[in-house]
């Protein structure tokens, strides 16, 4: 990896950590003020209000115990690029305590600001075979 993608992995390396302490702060930290978060079964969080508010949600309905890995990372421009990665490890649905596999492909979309990585665009959808009715 160049500079460039070491300070992209670094990024999703902090995200990891926020979001194995459900810390929706120091998520914050990690976005665009315009950011997009896409995730599964929802509709898209669009603007930093409306993503702080998506990742409150989620953080009082389950404890994760994830880790990423990186399967690319590619700088598109200067300012712009893109990261792939699979995740794995623990979901609690803090309600009931009932604790599942937690598996998913993500991907983010970065924007350069200010000589900083920020997430402007997350999405991710499960790799965990559906529930059988």
């Amino acid at each position: 990896m160049n500079a460039e993608e070491k300070a992209i992995a670094a990024v999703l390396a902090k995200y990891q950590d926020a979001l194995n302490q459900s810390n929706t702060d120091a998520v914050m930290k990690l976005y665009a003020a315009d950011g997009v978060f896409m995730p599964q079964n929802s509709p898209s969080s669009v603007g930093a209000q409306a993503v702080r508010k998506a990742y409150d949600a989620v953080f009082d309905a389950i404890k994760l115990t994830v880790k990423f890995d990186i399967a690319e990372v590619r700088q598109l421009g200067p300012e712009w690029a893109f990261a792939r990665t699979n995740s794995a490890g623990r979901v609690k649905v803090n309600a009931t305590g009932e604790t599942s596999a937690e598996g998913n492909q993500e991907l983010f979309v970065f924007q350069k600001i200010e000589d900083t990585w920020k997430i402007a665009r997350y999405c991710f959808s499960t790799t965990n075979p559906a529930a059988q009715s």
